[in-house]
């Protein structure tokens, strides 16, 4: 064999290796992934029209538990990601096109990097800023609210550091599906539990280089309304309680934003009740579970042990327009009469190769977000609901037929949910 050539070979080789060499060190210089978390309270200091009960006529009378903000901040090579879990009911859509437009600007974010989001309490202000219609405190507190939300957004960016992360999964069963059945065959609001619900908690671990862990990400599919429209006190209940108690077990340095998963037709395993319940030696319910499932979230995340630095950081967002249901003598004289689409904002967003968020401004019933996760192309998929605004409830086609509130309060026609999971699903594919 000619000695040139396979010098010449040896020397193309090592030069190859050492390009290839040089371009795998750029490109993880280039996926360092910073981060950080940071919260604030947001407690109303006034008394507020609370939020989910229309039967509620005067404003709250006292607090049960602080309410916060809380904001993630991811950023890798000029790709940003924020998502902001609040303590609140909705951001409804006025005063969510308020809020986004100032978020957006102030951080010079695309609409595709931000997920605004509530956790859906019930025991939370209104917010408002419609002066006609709102309450005076209402909007106060809501303007009030979009200063802290750019604060503690802020305030994240600020402290951006190289971070690991890792996810890990649990389950717990405090979420209830809640179309229970009668005799005669409707369905009402109650407890089903033979019914699909999502028993999953999807945690993501945050810490910083050096192994400190700053965050416990978690994602849990139930309403938030352990407490009923007779409550009058200020509370996160089941889902802000579950916050505050990982919180105070992982310690101060650990900030522990929570979201809301699939769960139209999930309540909490004790609903509605009038009250904390003050017995002594009783714990009361919203309490019990929050405690329950924040249990979980920290048994899960001490259990996450691979953690990884690194991952591209990859967002999109899209509208998609679904048919309008058709209803006689219903809503006549409204705007809504010549609206014949109902709008989805869909916001999604991967982290490296293994987790992804997906944002939804709808009340999606738990079976809609199970098929959106059992299609995802990402082991870990958080599926967020009442996010970036508001569009009601939907509802697999296959319930229409059985009736019950979540059908009656639909906007959206039959076909709707199924439009929504290939849109979420090819959103995902997408972005890998």
């Amino acid at each position: 064999m000619d000695l040139k050539r396979i010098c010449r070979g040896i020397i193309i080789f090592c030069v190859c290796f050492m390009l290839s060499v040089h371009s795998g060190k750029s490109q993880v210089k280039k996926e360092i992934l910073q981060g950080a978390i940071s919260k604030i309270e947001i407690t109303p200091d006034i008394p507020v029209m609370l939020y989910g009960y229309g039967s509620r006529k005067t404003p709250s009378e006292g607090i049960h538990d602080p309410l916060y903000a809380r904001a993630v901040v991811f950023e890798n090579s000029g790709g940003k990601l924020v998502l902001v879990s609040t303590d609140i009911g909705s951001y409804g859509n006025e005063a969510y096109a308020t809020i986004q437009k100032s978020i957006l600007n102030q951080f010079s974010l695309k609409a595709s990097e931000l997920f605004l989001s509530a956790i859906h309490t019930h025991s939370s202000p209104i917010l408002s800023l419609n002066r006609e219609s709102g309450h005076p405190n209402n909007i106060i507190y809501t303007e009030t609210l979009n200063q802290k939300l750019l604060t503690v957004i802020g305030d994240a960016f600020n402290h951006l550091e190289p971070i690991h992360t890792g996810c890990g999964i649990g389950y717990s069963p405090v979420g209830s599906n809640r179309r229970e059945m009668r005799p005669d065959g409707s369905i009402t609001l109650g407890r089903n539990p033979y019914g699909p619900a999502d028993k999953e908690v999807l945690v993501m671990k945050v810490a910083t280089a050096d192994g400190n862990p700053i965050g416990a990400i978690f994602d849990y599919a139930t309403h938030a309304t352990s407490l009923g429209p007779r409550n009058m006190l200020i509370s996160g209940d089941v889902i802000g309680l579950a916050e505050q108690f990982v919180e105070q077990i992982l310690g101060e340095e650990v900030v522990s934003p929570a979201f809301a998963g699939a769960s139209g037709d999930i309540d909490p395993w004790y609903r509605i009740l009038p009250e904390f319940n003050t017995e002594p030696g009783w714990i009361p319910e919203p309490v019990l579970l929050g405690t329950l499932l924040g249990e979980e979230v920290v048994t899960v995340f001490r259990n996450i042990e691979m953690i990884h630095p690194g991952g591209a950081i990859k967002t999109s967002f899209e509208t998609l327009e679904c048919p309008r249901r058709t209803r006689n003598n219903e809503n006549s004289g409204t705007s809504e009469d010549e609206e014949t689409t109902v709008p989805v904002n869909i916001t999604a967003a991967r982290i490296g190769d293994d987790a992804a968020f997906i944002g939804f401004n709808i009340e999606m019933l738990t079976e809609i977000g199970m098929a959106i996760k059992a299609g995802s192309p990402y082991k870990h998929t958080f599926i967020i609901t009442h996010c970036n605004g508001s569009s009601g409830y939907l509802v697999p086609a296959e319930l229409y037929k059985e009736g019950g509130y979540e059908v009656t309060s639909t906007r959206f026609e039959i076909g709707s949910a199924e439009m929504v999971v290939r849109k979420a699903l090819r959103m995902l594919y997408d972005l890998k």
